[in-house]
């Protein structure tokens, strides 16, 4: 992203952190660098924290610390019975943000939810190609372009979404970072002025904080929305710190020079829960870590091959070195903590010799592979280059040579989405709404190849499956397709499942109201800090 040297001086970012004598200033030690403001563009929780959760509101929100949905910007709605229309109510008096490079004249309404989707799917809306390369890939990887039929505006306040198909998970999925609501007014004026980029670049929402600026991988700055909707926040700035380094995060945190911090190294963890300055939240994690290979290119687009390759690697010593065992070894997709979850699920034991042998029948030999490793901390994966290794050496004890690769964040979540990508990728996943349809769809399905579907993978009966389960309103019903295609999954093997973690989050005592969210969500509303 181009740095908005409007926005910055040095003594402005330097400011960030005196402001704490004079106001009161919440440090959060962010992990990484976001991709961009537009959140709809893109699907890294580190993107998400630093704008959908932040600057901008949804129809619907989940509450916090959970999955269960309650009003947003929607102060009410109301189904059909058919499950075909969906009618929201707007929330009345509800303001955008006024900032140094926009001022609103008008409140939130229907046009501009409206215009929120159908820039995602109308390839003749000026805004749907604004980014280069822009793909809305969560919008598209979930189906919606197919799934809505139209978007109505009933009046100034209220919005009927009409669908082709029931969608059971719809609700939940409105909820997400893609289905933020930004303004069509500012729109406008940055289309009429030749400015589109700058959407992706200055933010502007209704949301609890209001973007001030952005150093870029050093620092963003946030102030505290006087006119939010909810009432203005008990702190005035909200500062990222962006540390991409676990350990230099954890001595800040002890250091007092940030206040919260996200995925610890798993050796840090005994240390920070001793600081007595300090709190140490902890609760499962609603995640999974995979190794996607690519089934489209040889070998891996054979299963024989990928099942030989998934019982070389020790995953048990994976989560011992990486996690200190704060983890459990993953045999499905989805986590043990969501509803579907296949028990009976048996997962490929780790037997070298096994997978030597079943390597040679499949006619693999000198194989030389790619794993990319991820550069950065993510909740499901805490060292990718430390798990690489591991598998690497595990891959050479059956005769694979592997190369690891990496890149900048942003660059390794493009690259890795390419069909024609080489080798097999280290990603994970943390449960977006909580339901299974966002791990079994949103990575697996046909529509997400290309996508969030890093392994490339489209089996027809799988996909049947989960989308059946999409248009089942009972939920028993839903479980039992949900278990067949875990089965499915299983008996393919387009990835190589690594762990399910344990999430820890270490703050400062001198925050309060700060909660640790089973979607991977860091969230500052309704957060304080004693002065």
């Amino acid at each position: 992203m181009k740095k908005i040297a409007t926005l910055l001086a040095a003594t402005a970012i330097v400011s960030a952190f005196a402001l704490a004598a004079q106001a009161k200033t919440l440090v959060y030690c962010s992990e990484g660098s976001p991709e961009g403001f537009d959140s709809a563009l893109y699907t890294a929780g580190t993107t998400f924290d630093a704008s959908s959760r932040t600057v901008y509101n949804r129809l619907v929100e989940f509450k916090h610390g959970g999955t269960e949905i309650e009003p947003g910007l929607a102060e009410s709605w109301e189904i059909s019975e058919d499950g075909l229309t969906y009618t929201f109510k707007l929330r009345p008096g509800v303001k955008f943000q006024t900032t140094e490079y926009f001022t609103p004249t008008r409140e939130l309404n229907a046009d501009d939810v409206i215009f929120s989707f159908e820039r995602q799917y109308k390839a003749d809306n000026p805004w749907n190609k604004y980014v280069e390369g822009a793909a809305w890939e969560y919008f598209a990887g979930m189906g919606l372009p197919d799934l809505i039929k139209s978007i109505e505006k009933v009046d100034d306040l209220t919005v009927k979404f009409t669908l082709n198909k029931p969608e059971a998970p719809l609700l939940a999925n409105m909820g997400m970072d893609f289905a933020s609501i930004v303004s069509k007014e500012y729109a406008d004026k940055l289309q009429a002025e030749g400015k589109m980029a700058q959407m992706n670049q200055l933010p502007l929402g209704t949301g609890p904080f209001t973007f001030v600026a952005y150093q870029q991988d050093a620092v963003i700055r946030y102030k505290a929305n006087p006119d939010y909707w909810g009432g203005k926040q008990k702190i005035d700035d909200l500062v990222f710190a962006i540390t991409t380094d676990a350990a230099v995060r954890a001595q800040k945190l002890k250091a007092g020079e940030c206040h919260i911090m996200p995925y610890p190294n798993a050796a840090d963890v005994a240390e920070l829960q001793k600081d007595p300055n300090l709190t140490v939240l902890e609760q499962p994690g609603l995640n999974v870590s995979y190794l996607a290979y690519n089934t489209t290119q040889a070998p891996f687009d054979k299963p024989e091959v990928r099942k030989a390759l998934n019982m070389a690697i020790n995953k048990q010593a994976i989560v011992d070195a990486v996690f200190q065992g704060a983890a459990q070894v993953a045999k499905n997709p989805i986590p043990p903590t969501i509803w579907s979850y296949n028990d009976k699920i048996v997962d490929e034991k780790y037997d070298p010799e096994a997978a030597k042998a079943a390597l040679d029948a499949a006619g693999v030999k000198d194989l030389k592979m790619k794993i990319w490793a991820m550069p950065v901390s993510r909740p499901y994966m805490l060292n990718a280059r430390r798990a690489a290794e591991l598998m690497q050496a595990d891959f050479a004890k059956v005769g694979v040579e592997v190369e690891i690769v990496s890149y900048e964040w942003a660059e390794y979540l493009d690259k890795s989405k390419a069909k024609d990508r080489d080798g097999a990728v280290i990603l994970g996943w943390t449960g977006d709404n909580g339901d299974p349809d966002n791990f079994l769809d949103t990575l697996l399905g046909c529509n997400a190849v290309g996508g969030n579907n890093r392994a490339q993978w489209c089996n027809e009966e799988y996909d049947a499956i989960v989308k059946k389960a999409k248009i089942t309103s009972d939920q028993a019903e839903r479980t039992k397709l949900y278990e067949q295609a875990q089965e499915v999954f299983k008996k393919e093997a387009p990835w190589a499942t690594l762990d399910h973690s344990v999430a820890f989050g270490p703050i400062s005592k001198k925050v309060t109201g700060y909660q640790m969210d089973p979607l991977g969500i860091h969230r500052f509303d309704g957060v304080d800090i004693a002065e």
